[in-house]
């Protein structure tokens, strides 16, 4: 029997998004490994930044923390905004429509 996309045989199975066992188990492993070394990590990436400098370590230093603080997803927010001339919050303007609005006074 064929299903519908999005459902499956087994209507309480694990939901969806949820990590499998290999995954949660490294980054586990990552967490125990970054919680019981951060002292010598902290000397790692002072090493790094001595020899290849600060973008060096920093990017060391991300790549290392995105297995063990998962990313958040990121969002758009988009929005019609009319000036009205009122103070409060105004839209964000380009160079060029700051420059016209500040040239017209």
């Amino acid at each position: 029997m064929a299903y519908k996309k999005g459902q499956s045989g087994n209507p309480a199975g694990k939901p969806a998004g949820t990590p499998n066992r290999a995954t949660r188990a490294a980054r586990e492993a990552i967490a125990a490994f970054v919680d019981g070394n951060a002292e010598k990590l902290s000397q790692w990436l002072d090493e790094i930044y001595l020899a290849d400098g600060p973008k060096a370590a920093f990017n060391c230093f991300t790549d290392l923390v995105e297995f063990h603080v998962p990313k958040l997803a990121r969002t758009e927010v988009t929005a019609e905004v009319e000036h009205s001339g009122e103070v409060g919050i105004r839209p964000q303007l380009t160079r060029e429509q700051w420059l016209a609005l500040h040239k017209a006074k």
